[in-house]
């Protein structure tokens, strides 16, 4: 798997140049093909565990890859447990409520085998020209905006007034298994 050159995988690092010494290698050796393919396999493992930066309003694998869950490992199986992947997907809230709660369905199919590792989003009053992140924390609790997935909806509150804020979304992202 790619990591720094000291053997330390902090994720998918590649190094810049693959060197070949084409002087002293035959290209058609099968050494030089293992080398070929080895480096060509790290540049496909590094792409293929990226975090993509595609937001979409669909159900979309991102590229993260969350912790074996080794306790569904069954031991009579030879399978290693594997690396789960995330999923994501943006759900457009509209409007924050006036001193209430707002719920919007995301179209999600939520089972007992299903873990959210991250829900985040943002609002915009468009007007006022100001954005809050989703959730938001203020020392004054009635500022504070809660946001919260159940099996069908994604949950906002508010504690006071937050109707200028016309335009906002919510990314969930999640494991299935």
């Amino acid at each position: 798997m790619a990591s720094y050159p000291d053997g330390v995988n902090p994720g998918q690092f590649l190094g810049t140049t693959q060197v070949f010494d084409l002087s002293s290698t035959d290209m058609n050796s099968e050494d030089f093909d293992v080398r070929l393919r080895h480096n060509f396999n790290n540049v496909v493992l590094g792409l293929n565990t990226r975090d993509s930066g595609y937001y979409a309003q669909e159900e979309f694998i991102n590229g993260q890859l969350f912790y074996p869950d080794y306790s569904r490992v069954d031991s009579a199986n030879s399978a290693p447990a594997t690396y789960r992947q995330v999923y994501r997907k943006v759900i457009d809230t509209g409007t924050l409520p006036n001193t209430g709660t707002t719920n919007t369905a995301h179209g999600i199919t939520v089972t007992s085998n299903f873990v959210f590792t991250r829900i985040y989003g943002c609002a915009t009053d468009p007007v006022g020209l100001i954005g809050l992140p989703l959730p938001y924390a203020s020392p004054v609790a009635a500022n504070n905006i809660e946001v919260s997935v159940t099996a069908t909806n994604v949950v906002i509150t508010t504690g006071n007034n937050r109707a200028a804020f016309t335009k906002s979304h919510v990314v969930i992202e999640y494991c299935k298994y």
